[in-house]
């Protein structure tokens, strides 16, 4: 378990989170998308999830290198088949 309040996500990481989950990644549904200006959001969403680590939608699992992004049905099953 990573708590990205705590510990920073390197840039990197991010990098390729956001290659797996582009659209999904940033949460924007969160409050902390809608307390956002408009020129935050329009910014590198990188750097915006550095600056608000709240904004990346949870939970986000690695196993067995295959990236599972939200607590979906689809989740569970693939993760109780292994």
């Amino acid at each position: 378990m990573h708590d990205v309040r705590d510990s920073p996500v390197s840039r990197e990481k991010l990098a390729g989170f956001l290659a797996t989950f582009p659209d999904t990644l940033v949460n924007k549904r969160s409050t902390a998308w809608r307390n956002l200006s408009e020129a935050e959001r329009a910014g590198d969403p990188i750097a915006l999830l550095q600056a608000h680590p709240a904004l990346m939608k949870r939970p986000l699992i690695e196993a067995e290198s295959t990236l599972y992004l939200g607590w979906t049905a689809e989740t569970q099953a693939a993760l109780t088949k292994s």
